[in-house]
């Protein structure tokens, strides 16, 4: 794994407050666990609105949160005046994602001056035990923050 600096100082609060602004995240119910530079990682315990017709989580929903854990993986290492975007993401499923819990963990590749490539690999948690369920491979793009937030 590479050590990543952040050009940021304070990049945890600046992180944390960009994801209470995701409401999608409080709608489902995901949590920021840990974070630190080219880091990210998001838990969402089960619940029946969660998922598919055979009752395990939806792809849609496993796919919400990698992008946010890869997503936010990168903010860590932009600079304190910017935002970050998805610019695009390619998903493979690997298993049902069955259990009590996903994880996923972002972890950035390459830190660019623009661009960032991270991936999330997601881990559904069922008796204790996890199984890989989905891994991401996406890029992401820093702006300017002109939101004024």
């Amino acid at each position: 794994m590479v050590a990543f600096e952040p050009s940021d100082p304070g990049f945890a609060d600046r992180v944390r407050k960009s994801y209470a602004r995701q409401q999608i995240m409080a709608f489902i119910g995901a949590e920021l666990v840990e974070l630190r530079p080219g880091y990210c990682e998001i838990h969402l315990p089960y619940r029946p609105e969660l998922s598919q017709q055979d009752g395990f989580f939806h792809a849609g929903i496993i796919s919400t949160i990698a992008d946010s854990a890869g997503g936010y993986a990168s903010y860590t290492l932009m600079a304190a005046d910017t935002r970050v975007l998805t610019v695009e993401y390619k998903m493979n499923l690997l298993a049902p994602a069955r259990g009590e819990r996903l994880i996923a963990r972002g972890q950035v590749i390459k830190n660019g001056r623009t661009l960032v490539i991270a991936k999330a690999d997601v881990g559904a948690i069922q008796d204790g035990e996890e199984t890989p369920c989905a891994t991401l491979l996406g890029t992401l793009i820093s702006l300017a923050d002109n939101t004024n937030r």
